[in-house]
């Protein structure tokens, strides 16, 4: 699986949207590390939890 994140990015998760906004802090394998605004840092397994890129604007 080829991930079309890098640091930075900011995503939302549909299954969990009041988790709010989250930027991307790493990408390892399959794990994505990411800072929400509203539950703070969660490492989410991209095998089992599809992020969906947006643009935020600034």
């Amino acid at each position: 699986m080829i991930l079309d994140f890098e640091p930075g990015d900011f995503v939302i998760n549909p299954t969990s949207k009041d988790w709010g906004i989250g930027q991307i802090q790493s990408i390892i394998k399959e794990k994505v590390t990411v800072n929400f605004e509203n539950v703070g840092k969660k490492v989410i397994n991209s095998k089992y939890i599809e992020l969906k890129k947006i643009e935020k604007n600034a």
